[in-house]
């Protein structure tokens, strides 16, 4: 194991540690520390591959992009409209809206959509109530007669219900862990993990004397991002619309820091047509690192495209 030590450089001042270590004259540090000039050469090569960070081209990241990243389609066709395709892996994908605006059934036709059409496992986080196997259920129905298909998918998205910000660390804490196992072992098959939602369980931390609360906040936001890039799943969560005291404008809870956590950023709204117990909704690109934001499109969250017609359904290596 390498200590630490201590040496005095040309110019008088006390160094310590491996940067200085690194950059110091070999040859001083060799008389100062007794240690031959060709040891302390070596020792510096070890540092330097082991620590720096090296340049990488363009060429490179995009050859490891298309290699690491899939696009899972969400299932409604022209949803995937505004997200290129579809949800990416390594990405997180916020959807946001008001009460009624059709959050959580979005989130219900993704998980039904890479539980059935994908064939991949899914990792349903529900913090406010609203996940219902009949609700599943009835958009599997729509898709295969099937029951034993049905079943199968089902069985193929696993839920679990964490109701605050403590609960819900640790969930993703123990899902992180068991993950990492299995990736060691090429057996993982988890590609999607939906939080719904991340506002019921941050938003009575925030505002007041409760300081710790923007703490845990971006607690949660590395620990989804932990899952998207380093474990190569697609995370999606939802967020509410709150008021801004100011300007009396409506926009996503959470402040400003949280919005530099999803990659990407959905906005429902009930259309004035079809009223809130319509099916169709206004979706809104307003955060996307691949199209320009501003572009809309209206969702019929009554309906569940079949596989042919959503672009991307089986994942598709970029």
């Amino acid at each position: 194991m390498l200590t630490t030590c201590s040496f005095r450089s040309c110019s008088g001042k006390e160094e310590q540690g491996v940067v200085d270590l690194v950059s110091a004259d070999l040859e001083d540090v060799a008389q100062k520390c007794g240690l031959s000039y060709k040891a302390l050469v070596a020792l510096r090569r070890v540092l330097l591959a082991q620590f720096s960070a090296f340049p990488c081209n363009g060429a490179d990241l995009y050859e490891e992009l298309k290699t690491s990243t899939a696009i899972l389609s969400t299932g409604i066709g022209s949803l995937d409209k505004l997200l290129d395709a579809g949800l990416y892996t390594g990405e997180v994908t916020e959807i946001v809206g008001g009460p009624g605006s059709g959050k959580t059934q979005v989130c219900l036709c993704v998980a039904a959509n890479v539980a059935y059409g994908l064939q991949q496992n899914v990792v349903y986080i529900d913090s406010n109530g609203g996940l219902t196997a009949s609700r599943i259920l009835q958009l599997l129905q729509a898709r295969t007669p099937d029951e034993e298909e049905q079943a199968g998918a089902l069985q193929r998205i696993q839920v679990v219900r964490a109701f605050d910000i403590f609960q819900m660390l640790d969930v993703l804490q123990d899902f992180r862990g068991a993950m990492s196992q299995q990736v060691s072992s090429a057996s993982v098959t988890v590609k999607v993990v939906v939080v719904d939602s991340v506002t019921a369980v941050v938003s009575p931390l925030l505002g007041g004397q409760q300081r710790e609360g923007l703490a845990l906040m971006m607690q949660l936001a590395r620990e989804l991002k932990t899952l998207a890039r380093d474990l190569g799943m697609a995370v999606v969560v939802t967020n509410h619309m709150t008021r801004d005291r100011d300007s009396g404008e409506l926009r996503p809870a959470l402040g400003r820091s949280w919005s530099f956590v999803p990659s990407t950023r959905i906005l429902l709204d009930i259309d004035e047509g079809a009223g809130a117990s319509g099916s169709q909704r206004r979706a809104c690109l307003t955060k996307s690192p691949r199209l320009p934001t501003g572009f809309q499109e209206m969702v019929d969250l009554g309906t569940w495209a079949p596989p042919e017609q959503s672009p991307a359904s089986q994942g598709d290596q970029i």
